[in-house]
């Protein structure tokens, strides 16, 4: 995939929008994209939320899964100016051992979760394949389904990891522009944009059933990336039809030794919608993922409309639910209502929060 392909989006005309918005389908073609997420199209909007709004009900019912992210470790080897975990800036690294990552485990169990996602830095001396293997052996007594969000491993990695029940990933690409990329990326193993980009296809290979993507809101052109991002999952569906394709919204977000200044390309609350609702038009079946990233307001109105999947009660650094601690987190999260909030918002809203949507039982591992 080259991102030359999406550097120039050509203008489009009211009668594009229109077509596009006129297919019923739900399937993905370049140009409808395109023209679902050009600036013509943002007077469009409200139909577009209508339509994802009744795709998203035929698809997923009134469903929105509700998961939290566990921080195994903050510590760090890449240098990504945009991140609280750089090594330039991480004075005080913390790690959590695979007893005190259970015990973290254990209270958002109580809170009702049986979906959790295991977040690191690019901490390879400790958050190794061995660590992850035997925390979901033990996590899996408790926890329906175990997601990663760690550095790229090679194929045999994730056999090993999908054999031990981590079934989901999200890895994003940060940003597909690849001159971008490298401004961003400097030094460290994430330098290499290409092993990045391939990292979910050996994920996929493995067997798990969750791939997410995203990219990093703000680094690059918001309108190029989505469709980078689209060509990319369309790929991995093609390919690996059995997993089920995410797509995620990390909108930077202030964090301790971040300069904001470098990112040029923010966007507004309703531009980030209609990249929403354009990717549900074009992936009837993706899940669209929303984290504690974004404020309460913004959330309970994306869950009405084509929001599948939520954080709920996040805590950004390592043992950050068992204590209040001086750990260093990731980023300041803007929703921090607790996971029973979260669930009577969506009850409110005609929607059923669903802690659990299905068992390893249906599949025999």
């Amino acid at each position: 995939m080259k991102i030359e392909e999406f550097q120039n989006i050509p203008a489009q005309k009211d009668t594009d929008i229109l077509a596009a918005l006129s297919d019923d389908g739900g399937r993905y073609n370049r140009q409808k994209l395109a023209a679902l997420i050009s600036p013509g199209a943002e007077k469009y909007l409200e139909q577009m939320a209508q339509k994802a709004q009744k795709i998203t009900r035929q698809r997923f019912g009134n469903v929105v899964q509700l998961y939290a992210p566990l921080y195994v470790s903050n510590f760090c080897v890449n240098s990504c100016p945009y991140c609280a975990f750089n090594a330039k800036g991480n004075s005080s690294p913390k790690r959590l051992t695979v007893e005190q990552a259970c015990r973290e485990a254990d209270i958002l169990a109580d809170e009702g979760f049986r979906h959790i996602l295991l977040v690191s830095g690019e901490d390879r001396n400790f958050i190794t394949v061995d660590y992850l293997a035997a925390l979901a052996a033990k996590l899996r007594k408790k926890f329906s389904s175990i997601s990663i969000e760690v550095y790229p491993f090679d194929q045999a990695d994730y056999e090993r990891l999908f054999a031990a029940g981590i079934d989901g990933i999200a890895l994003y690409q940060e940003t597909y522009d690849r001159s971008d990329y490298a401004r961003f990326h400097k030094t460290g193993p994430k330098a290499d944009y290409q092993r990045r980009l391939e990292t979910l296809g050996w994920a996929g290979e493995a067997g798990f059933r969750s791939l997410g993507l995203g990219f990093l809101i703000g680094l690059s052109d918001w309108r190029t990336q989505t469709l980078a991002m689209a060509e990319h999952a369309y790929f991995l569906m093609k390919n690996y039809w059995q997993a089920r394709i995410s797509f995620s919204f990390p909108r930077l977000r202030p964090a301790e030794n971040v300069d904001d200044k470098l990112f040029e390309h923010m966007i507004s609350d309703s531009e980030l919608v209609q990249m929403m609702v354009a990717l549900r038009l074009c992936f009837a079946d993706a899940e669209i993922v929303l984290s504690t990233r974004e404020d309460a307001n913004f959330r309970d109105n994306a869950a009405k409309i084509c929001v599948t999947r939520m954080s709920a009660g996040s805590r950004t650094s390592p043992g950050g639910y068992s204590e209040k601690n001086s750990a260093l987190k990731q980023f300041e999260i803007a929703d921090d209502r607790s996971p029973a909030e979260i669930a009577s918002m969506l009850k409110s809203a005609g929607l059923e929060p669903v802690w659990k949507d299905w068992d390893k039982a249906f599949t025999g591992v």
